[in-house]
């Protein structure tokens, strides 16, 4: 057995992986029990496969990477889908614009006027998105899949918006957002509304016709979810549906639909698409005996907080759905202090980036104990200012795009590698046990017969412990303030 331990260490707002040799040891050779300061791995007690982990091509990713040179793309596109890049599986991109686009669009122009749809076109696809799109399919050695996802049916098929309810921090309360003077009776993309029921046809009609558009591009879309924040009614690209309404499109438009034109058991349908809090009451609104087996997996984001448990009984009340992580990212301009709760205190960009890889390192940790499968973050790449995008304000990302189209990535980026690199698609997370909260710990073994885990320490002290592991003794230090991933061979 051989063992090696990567930790990332942060200074100065930048991530200093370091990668040593650790010995093992009989556990038998101990001069005494090992009880105290130790960390068990369970390699014959396995869970969920682990099927890999992602990101975002929306049109301002797309846009950004297309405007940078050759050279700089493909080393910027190397670092997610090269053989040293993070290993990206799964890609996320929106079916007509978002709020990550730089404009709004849709891909029919009319469709009060063009029912049958002959006008459709992905020519905005076709500028951007696309030509990137397939620039990575061809770099990545590993088989992509991708997820389609609706921000918003066309605004003439849809009631004007209601005064949303939506939660400012959850969304980002920077200046404009959610504060915008709403047109409360002219229906539009954006600020909500609802798809009127005598259009549900038609907008499975336009969904099944977009997802074979992109199949017929050479795209390997296996998946779509009905729509993105299922109740969200947010000042860009939205829809809000209620579980049973839902249930009644998927059930007696959508599927149908996928199965005329041959998509059904082909392309796999999510629901909910949205916060975890609620994930386990509209997956148990929406799932019945007519629509389960309809229903590929349940589609969560990070947005409202853990839940980890309402994931992980998800999971459990409908064994065999897919748990996928669909999108996170930090609330907050890059590289900026003083949005959503970052500012004051003494913060400093580097202190906000160091939170965020920590985040993203503990919902990681936590979904992948819950039962989760899949993972996708939100855009590969933003610039300084979060965007560009159409509506006022801007996320982060782990990969930042600078005024010249040269780009960095941040810490998050090596974060989501302690994941992505060594927890390999086809992997099975295996049993673990902990002594003490001061780490967070996932494992699970690659289908090499390697074995992976990832401990975080965001404590300001070093932690030693020894891990056990079917008879031998490896000893690990965790220092303060770093993720590490121990490799077992």
């Amino acid at each position: 057995m051989q063992c090696e331990q990567i930790v990332t260490f942060s200074a100065n707002g930048k991530a200093y992986p370091e990668t040593t040799r650790i010995p093992v040891t009989p556990e038998a050779d101990e001069p005494r029990h090992l009880e105290s300061g130790v960390l068990n791995l369970y390699p014959d007690i396995t869970y969920q496969t682990i099927e890999g982990f992602g990101g975002a091509m929306t049109e301002t990713s797309a846009y950004l990477l297309s405007q940078m040179d050759e050279q700089t793309r493909k080393s910027a596109l190397e670092a997610f889908f090269g053989e040293q890049g993070s290993h990206v599986k799964f890609l996320r991109v929106h079916m007509d614009s978002c709020d990550y686009s730089l404009e709004e669009y849709t891909a029919v122009e009319d469709p009060i006027a063009d029912p049958d749809f002959e006008t459709f076109s992905l020519k905005r696809d076709q500028k951007y998105i696309l030509p990137v799109l397939k620039e990575a399919l061809a770099m990545s050695k590993e088989p992509i899949s991708v997820l389609l996802s609706p921000w918003s049916p066309p605004a003439c098929w849809k009631t004007p918006p209601e005064r949303p309810k939506n939660d400012a921090s959850v969304y980002g309360d920077l200046p404009g957002h959610m504060k915008k003077e709403i047109d409360y009776d002219t229906p539009s993309r954006c600020n909500g509304g609802s798809l009127k029921p005598e259009y549900y046809a038609s907008w499975a009609k336009y969904l099944t016709k977009f997802v074979n558009a992109y199949l017929q591009e050479g795209i390997p879309v296996t998946m779509m979810s009905i729509q993105n924040e299922s109740i969200a009614a947010t000042d860009w690209d939205s829809c809000v549906w209620t579980a049973e309404e839902q249930k009644i499109f998927l059930r007696d438009f959508l599927y149908p639909a996928f199965e005329a034109a041959g998509l059904a058991g082909k392309v796999g349908i999510y629901i909910w698409d949205h916060n975890k809090e609620r994930v386990l009451e509209y997956a148990t609104d929406i799932i019945d005996g007519a629509t389960d087996s309809m229903i590929e997996g349940l589609a969560f984001h990070w947005y409202s907080g853990d839940h980890f448990e309402a994931v992980e009984m998800a999971g459990k009340k409908y064994p065999g759905k897919v748990l996928m992580m669909s999108e996170c990212c930090g609330l907050h301009m890059p590289g900026r202090v003083g949005f959503m709760g970052f500012g004051g205190g003494g913060k400093t960009p580097e202190t906000v980036e160091y939170e965020d890889a920590v985040a993203y390192a503990h919902d990681i940790i936590g979904n992948l104990n819950a039962g989760m499968n899949r993972w996708i973050d939100w855009n590969l790449c933003v610039d300084k200012n979060g965007g560009p995008r159409h509506v006022p304000g801007g996320f982060t990302a782990c990969m930042i795009v600078n005024d010249d189209y040269s780009y960095r990535t941040n810490l998050t980026y090596d974060y989501i590698g302690h994941f992505s690199k060594y927890i390999l698609p086809g992997a099975v997370r295996i049993g673990c046990s902990r002594c003490d909260d001061k780490v967070e710990m996932t494992a699970a073994k690659n289908p090499d017969g390697s074995i992976a885990a990832v401990v975080l320490n965001k404590q300001d002290e070093d932690q030693k412990y020894a891990i056990r592991i079917q008879g031998q003794v490896i000893r690990i230090k965790a220092p303060a303030r770093t993720l590490s991933t121990i490799v077992i061979r």
